[in-house]
């Protein structure tokens, strides 16, 4: 019996060698391992790693990074009417038109970047894993209210909504992180309440109920912790959504009432007045918008093919 067990075993390493989950000749491993594996030979997951961890170190250790104060008016004096000063030995990417140093400015502002992309991602996981929860683990009467109220708020325009909220909360950054997570809540309810319901049909479901154990043992025992996977991919492409969605609220003007303080958004759009002047004041900031969420945005759907099985190779 033994050795009927070591051709069985055998041969299921064999298959899984075969599809590229683990190495020839090595036993069977768990799945975050098999996805790390296949992350690590991904071109595409290293270049978004890469790039997301360049920005949280700079947003991590800003103040210590930026070479000059960003609220400093150090040039303003060379600044004329159709001129203001670009690179130059101390500036390497020059000024702003109240002649601050914008470097300093945008290692700055990417802290506040940071900050509101998390925050209110994680604002919007917790609602909508609430709400996932309670559709997918009751079902029936409590399921059908749940999701016609997550369709309600998915019928509103995400960005029309957005400015809404904002408008009605105050010009203020809980209000922004408020707004932005609310438009990020119906996303992970559906998720997780499809990923639930694909659970909750399961064997090993089934085997528990037979054996008796309460429902709430098994929905957060078993059913939600299989079912996280791919809200947690969705996480990290939603922080992606919500630092741009940052910069556009604040680039109407819906943002942080603090003006002086650095954030792209708001850089983006004080340079409207002068791109004809010096049109990098507009392109600086918003590389770094693009860069940032290129590299979430990377990073996360390289995540979704290493724990998908479809995509397993």
């Amino acid at each position: 019996m033994s050795a009927v067990g070591d051709v069985r075993r055998r041969r299921i390493d064999e298959l899984a060698a075969r599809a590229g989950q683990v190495p020839e000749g090595e036993g069977g491993v768990s799945l975050t391992r098999s996805a790390f594996r296949r992350l690590r030979r991904n071109p595409v997951a290293i270049l978004g790693a890469v790039i997301v961890v360049v920005f949280l170190v700079v947003a991590a250790f800003a103040p210590l990074l930026a070479p000059r104060d960003p609220l400093a008016q150090t040039l303003l004096s060379e600044i004329r009417p159709g001129f203001i000063p670009g690179s130059q030995p101390g500036f390497p990417l020059g000024v702003d038109e109240l002649g601050r140093d914008l470097l300093s400015r945008l290692i700055v502002g990417s802290r506040q970047s940071l900050l509101i992309g998390v925050v209110s991602t994680l604002l919007g996981v917790v609602v909508g894993m609430a709400l996932g929860v309670l559709a997918g683990a009751f079902g029936g009467w409590v399921d059908t209210v749940v999701m016609r109220f997550v369709d309600i708020i998915l019928s509103i325009p995400s960005l029309l909504m957005a400015i809404s909220i904002s408008v009605l909360l105050g010009q203020n950054q809980w209000s922004l992180m408020i707004a932005i997570a609310v438009t990020q809540v119906p996303v992970f309810a559906r998720l997780l309440r499809g990923s639930m319901l694909a659970q909750r049909g399961s064997d090993y479901v089934l085997a528990a109920q037979a054996l008796g154990i309460r429902r709430r043992r098994i929905v957060f025992g078993h059913v939600l912790p299989n079912s996280l996977s791919p809200v947690i991919v969705q996480a990290t492409l939603s922080l992606a959504t919500a630092i741009i969605e940052a910069a556009a609220l604040s680039f109407l003007g819906l943002g942080d009432p603090d003006l002086a303080r650095p954030e792209w958004g708001a850089m983006l759009s004080n340079a409207q007045d002068f791109l004809s002047v010096r049109p990098e004041l507009a392109i600086y900031p918003a590389v770094c918008i693009i860069v940032v969420a290129l590299g979430f945005t990377l990073l996360g759907e390289a995540l979704r093919e290493a724990l998908d099985p479809k995509f397993r190779r």
